[in-house]
């Protein structure tokens, strides 16, 4: 099965409590949490460490709202990225979320989650 085939709806169905499940525990600093639902791939490319240090560091990625708006999907290969508008509790302004979501072994998981 491909992703791209199925409905936006269905997409969203997935992909907002994956978002927000980043949002939750980006904001707790749960490593374990946090990429639960990555890629075999993206947990490999996601070290521990690393993340560590931007859950310690980084006020952006600490003290994100839970409230986020849906701006969108975009659909290419075995791949859909969909977009969130996203917020903080700290710092003024808005921030764009990127979720790529996949199939791996006949499950949606992240391959990619990004917030620019």
């Amino acid at each position: 099965m491909n992703i791209i085939d199925l409905s936006d709806e269905d997409i969203l169905k997935v992909a907002s409590p994956y978002w927000d499940d980043l949002v939750k525990y980006s904001n707790n600093k749960n490593y374990g949490g946090f990429t639960r639902h990555f890629a075999h791939a993206m947990k490999l490319a996601a070290n521990e460490v690393e993340i560590g240090k931007q859950f310690a560091k980084s006020e952006l990625t600490k003290n994100l709202t839970k409230e986020r708006d849906y701006l969108g999907m975009i659909r290419r290969g075995d791949y859909v990225t969909v977009l969130f508008k996203q917020t903080n509790m700290k710092k003024k302004g808005e921030w764009l979320g990127r979720l790529v979501l996949g199939f791996e072994e006949d499950e949606i998981k992240i391959f990619g989650a990004t917030l620019f």
